[in-house]
């Protein structure tokens, strides 16, 4: 059956996208799903239809959007192309994401980060470029499946905690790139400083806009790390990420998020 949908959130990108996720509680998984037959025949895009969206989930939205950006930015192989894309999505999220918050009712604002969130997920901002293995959403999905927490707040959550935890030598000209393009940090800085700041200004980014930055705050303890930490590492294929991931590398995320 054709499908055809009105979106009245902007986030996950599925009017233009063949992806969906699918949960099932019983055994604390959510699985991504991708088919062909779920792209949309038809998809109306109304920025009046997000004006009373909340605070929390516009800014959940955009923390998604943001995510399906620099999943697809970190990864071996790039194009200066498809980098320009990205780099240029995560300042329009920012800046429309902040202006959404302040003003609801902003067409504009709220119609460019509509845009934005379509184009997140529905595989342009990757052509040419290598796969990454989308591992934050890999770690956030066992979060939202074991707790039921907001995908975008857990996203926000693990997302400046993982930068930190690849960042390396061989990960080093990503983040530099990444710091000076997206967030305008000097470029005549030291390397290692200009990642450090590049990631430490996208914890603030996502802690201005009002969302939970910790585990805790959102209902996680410590209690099921380990637990979460297996399943993910089975279950995720993250040893083939941008950065591989072993359950102890998923464990050290989890912990430096709590």
């Amino acid at each position: 059956m054709p499908i055809v949908d009105i979106i009245t959130l902007a986030a996950t990108g599925s009017e233009y996208d063949c992806g969906g996720v699918i949960s099932r509680t019983e055994t604390n998984d959510k699985i991504g799903y991708v088919d062909s037959h779920l792209y949309p025949a038809v998809s109306f895009l109304d920025p009046t239809y997000t004006f009373t969206v909340s605070k929390k989930q516009t800014a959940a939205g955009i923390a998604d959007a943001m995510n399906h950006t620099i999943e697809q930015y970190f990864a071996e192989d790039t194009t200066l192309l498809n980098d320009g894309f990205c780099e240029s999505m995560l300042r329009s999220l920012m800046t429309n994401g902040r202006k959404c918050l302040a003003n609801p009712e902003d067409y504009t604002a709220r119609a460019e980060m509509m845009l934005a969130c379509t184009y997140g997920c529905n595989g342009i901002l990757a052509l040419g470029n290598s796969e990454s293995g989308w591992p934050c959403h890999g770690i956030e999905h066992a979060l939202s499946a074991y707790y039921d927490i907001t995908h975008g707040e857990g996203l926000a959550i693990i997302t400046p905690r993982w930068m930190k935890h690849i960042l390396n030598e061989h990960t080093l000209p990503r983040f530099v790139k990444y710091g000076i393009n997206v967030f305008g940090i000097e470029a005549s800085l030291d390397k290692w400083k200009i990642a450090e700041k590049a990631i430490e200004e996208t914890y603030l980014f996502f802690e201005s806009i009002g969302i939970p930055m910790h585990l805790h705050e959102v209902g996680i303890d410590d209690s099921r790390l380990d637990e979460m930490a297996h399943h993910i590492a089975v279950n995720e294929g993250l040893e083939n990420a941008y950065a591989p991931l072993t359950e102890q590398d998923i464990k050290a995320i989890l912990v430096a998020s709590l």
